[in-house]
């Protein structure tokens, strides 16, 4: 699946309506986010039950400050409604990887409980 543009208007159905979603908060102008935004890309066709979400935060600043983006790019990954991880940073594709597999693995009974 390809990636999906999020906006203000989509953000909260689009993390309330699916299961796992990883969102790439990212600017036109940062050079992290063009070396990190073909890896998110790639990631994002390899895991298609997965969506896969890019903010431009040049286009959506009231959702940038919203969501708490102090740097790009940034990963945040909601699973059934709730986030569940946020970093600022460019990863590898392997780092990506592995984050996707915990995602995955992450059991929302307990998380919700603590």
């Amino acid at each position: 699946m390809a990636t999906t543009t999020i906006t203000s208007d989509n953000f909260e159905q689009t993390i309330s309506g699916n299961d796992l979603v990883l969102i790439d908060f990212w600017a036109t102008w940062c050079g992290p986010c063009k070396a990190f935004g073909p890896i998110f890309d790639k990631a994002s066709e390899q895991n298609t039950d997965i969506v896969f979400g890019k903010v431009d935060i040049d286009k959506n600043q009231d959702l940038a400050a919203a969501a708490g983006i102090q740097a790009v790019p940034t990963l945040m990954i909601a699973k059934q409604g709730q986030i569940i991880f946020k970093q600022a940073g460019a990863l590898r594709a392997s780092d990506l990887d592995d984050l996707i597999e915990q995602a995955r693995q992450a059991d929302m009974d307990t998380a919700t409980q603590e």
